[in-house]
């Protein structure tokens, strides 16, 4: 069943539960109410008889039972049962009808005055369709019983018109509890349609669509928050998912570019082989240094992607004290001894330390070096800089090139990215540098970032110092 068809029944069976039991108490009670005052008619019968009899024992006559409590069956017996007088009959409708009594009335009491009197019961009328009759008895003085019955017709006349009128009620109550209910349910459960209509345009394939209501107060508003923020989660993890999947595939076309020149190279240097370079000496040089140089690049390339999808993967790096200063002196020593044209300046002050993998680190100086003798015509000055600040420990690496041009700094750190969409070997490298600088200082806990606005450019690695570890 549907959430709106189970909420209607629930609210058709409570309804009903409680019309029965309001039914069931108003009908019951009526009844009590009508058999009390027939068993207060009968007492006051039996005063205005006893006033009749005037204390003397004498038993009545027909005649004073009649005028004493006209309309009321009255008998005198003896204990034993015997008639003394009477039956005298009720009239209901112009209609003599009498109570069908027992051989002998039951349950008599001490009324408190020196005599005794029954407990009311009811009993049907001999007459075929005859009225119910609500029958007491008294003992007189003589020791005789007075017997008296009130017929019930007008009683339950009544109770049969007011048990009509408490169905049709309940029926009426249930129907308008039908129609009210599903009025209620429709407008009360607007919002989950709302929000299955949103469910079915996103199982479709609309990931925008988001559902309605979520700024409300009540249940189903907060419901609707819960899913809009899970369906925001959702589609980010869709589109990082989509663009990583498209740097997937750009780094696997841009590795194969990279490594198709050199495979290429390297094939044609052994045709140029079998073709006769084997017969010349100065041919068999040539080819034999292409492949060497070739394969040597090859090896480079596959080195850096290898150490990128360890960095990707967060192998552990090692984690030892390592002066910066002494690392920035080396690199700037190796890189005057691989391009004395382009000259280049180390300015420290004093030692700063970091924890981190000393090889990795150089390994962010030398490429960042690299970078300006690749991006930088000769004679190009560059200046690197060791300082903390902070409780960082920052490299800075400055050239007075032609810089970068403001479109190209927020991509420098990208696989595989070069300026020079042509990718010249002339004008750079594999685009695999700078992205092994962000890679290695990432799983350092650092940061690097690019000011193109610096005159040249400048790169500026922070890590995190050892003596802010210790102080925090």
């Amino acid at each position: 069943m549907s959430l709106r068809a189970r909420l209607l029944l629930a609210l058709v069976a409570v309804t009903l539960a409680a019309l029965v039991v309001a039914d069931i108490a108003t009908f019951s009670e009526l009844r009590s109410f009508l058999y009390r005052q027939s068993d207060q008619s009968l007492a006051a019968d039996y005063l205005n008889i006893a006033r009749v009899l005037g204390g003397t024992s004498d038993i009545p006559t027909a005649q004073a039972l009649l005028t004493a409590a006209p309309g009321t069956f009255a008998e005198v017996r003896k204990s034993d049962g015997t008639v003394v007088v009477g039956p005298v009959p009720a009239y209901e409708q112009g209609h003599k009808y009498t109570p069908r009594l027992p051989a002998v009335i039951p349950g008599f009491t001490s009324s408190g005055s020196g005599g005794a009197v029954s407990s009311p019961f009811t009993t049907a009328s001999n007459e075929a369709g005859g009225p119910d009759f609500r029958v007491r008895a008294w003992q007189l003085p003589s020791g005789d019983q007075l017997i008296l019955g009130a017929p019930l017709g007008r009683a339950h006349s009544t109770l049969q018109h007011l048990l009509w009128l408490l169905l049709a009620v309940t029926a009426a109550a249930i129907l308008a509890a039908l129609v009210l209910g599903w009025w209620l349910t429709r407008v009360g459960l607007r919002p989950l349609t709302a929000i299955e209509g949103a469910a079915g345009a996103i199982a479709a394939g609309k990931f925008d669509q988001r559902v309605p209501g979520d700024d409300k107060k009540t249940e189903v508003g907060r419901l609707a928050r819960a899913l809009n923020v899970m369906l925001g989660r959702i589609a980010e993890a869709f589109a990082e998912r989509d663009a990583t999947e498209a740097r997937l595939r750009r780094f696997v076309a841009d590795a194969s570019h990279e490594l198709r020149t050199p495979t290429a190279a390297v094939s044609a240097y052994a045709e140029l082989f079998e073709r006769g370079a084997a017969g010349s000496q100065d041919d068999l040089q040539r080819a034999m240094a292409g492949i060497r140089s070739e394969t040597a690049r090859m090896g480079r390339l596959v080195e850096d992607l290898l150490l990128l999808a360890r960095l990707d993967e967060g192998v552990p790096l090692a984690r030892r004290p390592v002066e910066l200063v002494a690392i920035a002196s080396a690199a700037v020593h190796t890189s005057r001894s691989l391009g004395p044209e382009w000259p280049v300046s180390l300015e420290a002050g004093r030692p700063v330390e970091v924890l981190g993998d000393e090889v990795r680190l150089r390994q962010v100086l030398d490429n960042l070096l690299a970078n300006v003798r690749s991006h930088t015509p000769p004679g190009t000055a560059a200046a690197v800089r060791v300082y903390e600040s902070g409780g960082e420990a920052v490299i800075e690496v400055r050239d007075e090139g032609p810089g970068l041009k403001p479109e190209d700094a927020g991509h420098v750190f990208e696989r595989f990215y070069r300026a020079d969409r042509s990718r010249n070997r002339a004008t750079g490298g594999s685009g695999l540098g700078l992205s092994i600088v962000a890679a290695i200082v990432g799983a350092h806990g650092g940061r690097v970032e690019v000011d193109p606005a610096a005159g040249g450019a400048l790169f500026r690695v922070h890590l995190p110092a050892i003596l802010a570890e210790s102080t925090s």
